[in-house]
């Protein structure tokens, strides 16, 4: 089933991880998809990939924390495509330390990156969607959005502002028809979950491996998600079927929040 033939999807972070994986969804089942990233060979191949299923997909570089970036990328969409019906925030990162080890620069890095930008890309699209009276916005947070652990409060933070920007936008979209919600994943198999395993391991004198079979046992389904599990909620969210649905923050974590 193609639910989404003839819309558009824009994707922030679309070169890897969960931001790829929504790339192809939506295209898989006939969106038009603009990719963003920073990346360009990432966010190219993915666009690639996007193609093969007889889409139209542009990549296009693209630094969330940057104001310009987001609006030409908005305008190409709309001068390619005359419209957007679906917004996906998924570009951001990780960083971790004791928090008396935190430096500024880092706080703001994640901050700028992981909240600022999806506030950018929410304030670009909403006018737009307002306009068509329709269209999803999907911003993904985290189940650290919700919880947390040791050596983690710039990304916490983060995550738990884009729940709270989401509800907001969610309230200013309502009486034009759109919808905005939140994905918190909680721990999925992607390069950026590679990468803090290495760094969190090196700093508890265990292995990547290690850490990773811990992370997993803390979820009632004793694995890591895959990153088209969340995009398969992604594609929900955005769907006929959700369209009374907005402002939630929508665990997809193997039910480890709740335990």
């Amino acid at each position: 089933m193609k639910r989404f033939v003839g819309q558009v999807a824009v994707i922030t972070g679309a070169g890897s991880g969960i931001g790829k994986a929504c790339a192809l969804r939506f295209a898989q089942e006939g969106a038009n998809v603009l990719c963003l990233d920073v990346n360009d060979s990432a966010n190219e191949a993915a666009a690639q990939e996007c193609r093969q299923h007889g889409v139209e997909a542009l990549a296009m570089h693209c630094d969330v924390t940057r104001e310009e970036d987001i609006e030409r990328a908005v305008q190409t969409a709309m001068d390619r495509w005359g419209r957007i019906d679906i917004l996906v925030a998924a570009a951001g990162i990780y960083r971790g330390a004791p928090l008396a080890e935190v430096p500024l620069k880092q706080w703001q890095l994640v901050i700028d990156i992981n909240l600022t930008g999806v506030f950018l890309s929410n304030r670009a699209v909403a006018p737009i969607m307002m306009k068509q009276r329709s269209g999803s916005i999907i911003n993904i947070s985290s189940m650290a959005g919700k919880t947390s652990w040791p050596a983690s409060a710039e990304y916490s933070a983060s995550k738990s502002g884009v729940i709270g920007l989401t509800r907001s936008v969610a309230m200013e979209l309502a009486p034009y028809g759109a919808t905005a919600n939140a994905v918190c994943p909680g721990n999925t198999r992607t390069e950026m979950v590679e990468h803090v395993a290495a760094t969190i391991a090196a700093r508890e004198g265990i292995t990547p491996e290690e850490w990773l079979s811990q992370r997993a046992k803390d979820c009632p389904m004793g694995r890591f998600a895959e990153p088209w599990e969340i995009a398969g909620v992604v594609a929900f969210l955005a769907s006929e079927d959700s369209r009374y649905l907005t402002g939630q923050a929508i665990e997809v974590d193997g039910g480890m929040v709740m335990s």
